[in-house]
């Protein structure tokens, strides 16, 4: 006798875009939950290099008499690793390598539209903190250095600048980096994630009216009279 072979059904066209529908609904439901994890662990990143620039600043100003400024730069007459003053957050941070108080680029990484991973390598005819390297602005009195002395509260770093490719030196921070959020470093070495308003791009201070935010200045700020923070950018080329 002859057995009839069974031979299975396959999907038909409509169930095929059925399952690919589901699959993109399913997709689509995830992607934004990975992106603000991903988000969330580039500003946690930020938070803890913030940590380490602040206890380096610490170290520093024990060390030196203040924060890295033009002044401070004098004592490293031999460094070979770059300029160590100028107009980018890139150059007074390279005082902490040229005094050896960090032995890495990582912790002056944050991420950001204009920032690259550092590569961690320097020596005798190459730059330390080359551009795209460091992701945080450098704050100062116009071009004098704060020290610890100084209003605790006072923002020595923040990150992520606003900028699609060059930072801005303005106050206003990149929205998409790490979602409204500006991470910040104060003088007694706490680090904050700041709400970044939408309209301004600006960090605020508080979240109740009247809003106050970060470069506001004046003798109700948190800089007080007769200091014009001025941001030190990140060098990008």
């Amino acid at each position: 006798m002859k057995q009839k072979l069974k031979i299975g059904r396959g999907f038909t066209l409509v169930e095929l875009l059925v399952v690919i529908v589901i699959i993109a609904a399913l997709a689509g439901l995830t992607a934004p939950m990975v992106i603000r994890q991903r988000k969330k662990a580039d500003q946690t990143e930020a938070v803890n290099n913030a940590k380490q620039i602040g206890l380096a600043m610490f170290e520093f100003d024990a060390a030196y008499g203040s924060y890295p400024s033009q002044t401070t730069a004098e004592s490293f007459p031999d460094a070979t690793i770059g300029a160590l003053f100028g107009t980018n957050s890139n150059d007074f941070f390279r005082q902490f390598i040229a005094s050896e108080i960090s032995q890495s680029e990582a912790m002056f990484y944050a991420k950001a539209n204009y920032t690259k991973k550092p590569d961690n390598v320097y020596n005798a005819s190459g730059k330390a903190l080359a551009p795209k390297e460091v992701g945080f602005g450098y704050i100062m009195n116009g071009d004098v250095a704060f020290s610890s002395s100084g209003n605790p509260s006072r923002v020595l770093a923040v990150a992520p600048l606003a900028g699609s490719t060059t930072p801005a030196g303005d106050g206003t921070f990149d929205l998409e980096t790490y979602d409204s959020k500006a991470v910040v470093l104060r003088i007694d070495n706490s680090v904050q994630s700041l709400n970044v308003q939408k309209t301004s791009k600006k960090a605020q201070l508080n979240n109740t009216a009247p809003i106050k935010f970060l470069l506001d200045t004046g003798a109700d700020s948190i800089w007080g009279e007769g200091v014009t923070p001025s941001i030190k950018v990140p060098s990008v080329q």
